[in-house]
């Protein structure tokens, strides 16, 4: 080997993790944070109403378990402080490690908890007790991942490499529903409109405790990861923070709002997409409040086509950020949005065609809007508050529009008597708030992820 190559080999270090190892490490995460949450999303449509919350009324258990679905976008923001604290103090791979361990054992709990015809209403405590610790570790999973991806990405790739803890949204989705619809089809059920005697004794448990599988080979995965060397530049030159929250908020205030309604109609959508179509899909079209009538494991298998097309587009998204700029690209997303979402009831009036159109086309603008998160929200912040900013942005955000989303949706669907016209215009109002964030920000696909 020539002298120059010898010094060009030297100059150009290997990189702290190899291309399979970053993927995967960032990938298998949010695949479990997003089974976990379509788990329990599908629980507290079909399960949880009738085993925790029996309170004789179908709208009001209804709403009940959706409180306690929601109890963990409260506690998100304030696991985000805590993971964000540990990973920008003393790195990312520990904190990550301990992330997925508390998000793995309250998801297997769930599923081993007694119902209130065992207990009464601590049963319900129990069940918001362990939504609470699902919420604080998904706080520290997300941004945590997505460093991962960004900060071991090479020059000019980073969205599309953000694209792949983005990317643990669709598989989580497709491996949860379709376990749930492999045991509804297995303890099949009269009432299209009810799961089975069977399913509702010990069959929607299974979901959960098969969620420590995966948490142990993420474990295995992420205990061989090594620390990026943004992290370790910023360790060594000493610009660690003693409290990282405060530098965010003294220094990095305005990306910490614009990163939080960045992400408001991405989690509008998502979840009006996920948790509500399901509600309104399945309810009867001669209810009180009706719906399209749809049988569970219909729907479902409806729902894991749309679902295909977000994968899809979101790793789509990511080349075309690197290529356009994250900005350019989320605002063409975003106004397809809002017009989306005045479109909902000619869509969902038009038949199974209609119905199976609105799911792939409001799953698709799905995938064009989170892909590019996974860059966009750690470029925002420096390497030194990079894990506290993110994730603080992308978790507050999930108060504003996740927790709040299926009390609103219900809500709006209601009043519409059935139509879900004011349930679009809502989601379109969220992308307006989003708009807005977007077109006073700067581009940031140039920005040194060393900085």
């Amino acid at each position: 080997m020539s002298t120059s190559a010898t010094q060009a080999t030297a100059a150009s270090p290997k990189p702290a993790n190899s291309r399979g190892r970053v993927i995967f490490a960032s990938l298998i995460g949010t695949t479990i944070e997003f089974y976990d949450f379509y788990v329990y999303a599908t629980a507290a449509v079909l399960v949880f109403p009738h085993l925790f919350f029996p309170t004789g009324d179908d709208t009001t258990a209804l709403l009940a378990s959706f409180a306690a679905f929601g109890a963990a976008m409260v506690a998100r923001p304030i696991g985000s402080i805590v993971f964000g604290h540990l990973g920008d103090k003393h790195g990312r791979k520990i904190t990550l490690v301990g992330a997925l361990l508390t998000m793995g054992i309250a998801t297997f709990l769930i599923g081993a908890l007694p119902t209130y015809g065992q207990i009464g209403w601590f049963a319900a405590a129990l069940l918001v007790l362990m939504r609470l610790a699902q919420g604080f570790a998904l706080g520290g999973e997300w941004s945590g991942a997505a460093l991962v991806a960004t900060e071991n990405a090479p020059a000019g790739k980073r969205a599309w490499y953000g694209t792949f803890p983005q990317l643990g949204a669709p598989i989580g989705f497709i491996i949860a529903n379709g376990l749930f619809l492999v045991i509804a089809a297995l303890l099949p059920s009269d009432d299209p409109s009810m799961p089975s005697e069977a399913f509702l004794e010990w069959g929607w448990r299974i979901p959960f405790l098969f969620s420590a599988v995966m948490v142990i080979v993420g474990l295995w995965v992420r205990l061989k990861l090594v620390e990026s060397t943004s992290f370790e530049k910023a360790k060594s030159t000493g610009s660690i923070q003693r409290l990282p929250l405060a530098t965010v908020f003294r220094g990095h205030w305005k990306e910490l709002i614009l990163g939080t309604f960045f992400m408001l109609a991405t989690y509008v959508l998502f979840y009006l997409m996920t948790a509500f179509s399901l509600t309104y899909g399945r309810a009867p079209v001669d209810a009180a409040v009706p719906g399209l009538g749809y049988s569970y494991n219909t729907f479902v298998l409806m729902l894991i086509v749309g679902v295909v097309f977000f994968g899809i587009f979101t790793l789509v998204s990511g080349p075309l950020a690197d290529r356009f700029g994250r900005r350019k690209l989320l605002i063409w997303v975003t106004l397809a949005i809002i017009a989306f979402g005045l479109l909902w009831v000619p869509l969902t009036g038009g038949g199974t065609f209609g119905v199976m159109l609105w799911l792939i086309l409001g799953m698709s603008l799905m995938g064009f809007t989170f892909g590019p998160m996974g860059a966009l929200l750690p470029e925002l912040f420096p390497t030194n508050v990079r894990y506290t900013g993110s994730g603080v942005s992308y978790n507050v955000s999930s108060i504003l529009g996740a927790a709040l989303a299926p009390f609103i949706a219900v809500a709006l669907w209601t009043a519409g008597g059935g139509s879900p016209f004011w349930v679009g215009v809502y989601l379109s109002g969220a992308g307006v708030l989003t708009l807005i964030a977007l077109l006073i920000s700067k581009e940031t696909k140039d920005i040194d992820m060393e900085r």
